[in-house]
């Protein structure tokens, strides 16, 4: 029996259950968990902010957790090239993506290499920028 790769891309920066949730949800789905930890400078692309935690920090952090079995570091746009490094058979995105634009475009390319897009519920109460927000800190 062929086992069934996850992945599961984030910053995971501030650490919160949310971030627990997607990973402990994404787990029950898969039987071999890969977390993305989007590194410094592709947060700051993406987001136009970098991350409070370091990135070594943030791996060493979501490698500790149990739903996880390997961390790695997400240093490049694509997630096609994070693919081809790191294969996998489904990636786990939040539901907040589910009909967006980039969701959209996630789900058009990889259907192409026959990966699947599989959407977690999004904890709407606890989020990273929330964290910024509540505690002052700007984006750097």
């Amino acid at each position: 029996m062929t086992k069934r790769v996850g992945y599961a891309p984030g910053v995971y920066d501030l650490f919160h259950i949310g971030h627990l949730n997607i990973l402990r949800r994404a787990s029950e789905r898969c039987d071999h968990l890969i977390a993305g930890v989007v590194s410094d400078e592709m947060t700051l692309m993406a987001k136009g902010k970098t991350p409070v935690v370091p990135l070594s920090e943030r791996l060493e952090i979501v490698s500790h957790i149990d739903f996880v079995d390997e961390a790695v570091a997400e240093t490049v746009p694509d997630k096609l090239d994070v693919w081809a490094d790191h294969p996998f058979d489904v990636i786990f995105k939040g539901d907040d993506w589910r009909g967006t634009a980039k969701g959209d475009r996630l789900e058009r390319k990889f259907a192409k290499v026959g990966v699947e897009v599989f959407y977690l519920p999004y904890t709407a109460h606890t989020s990273s920028t929330h964290l910024r927000s509540v505690l002052g800190i700007t984006a750097s």
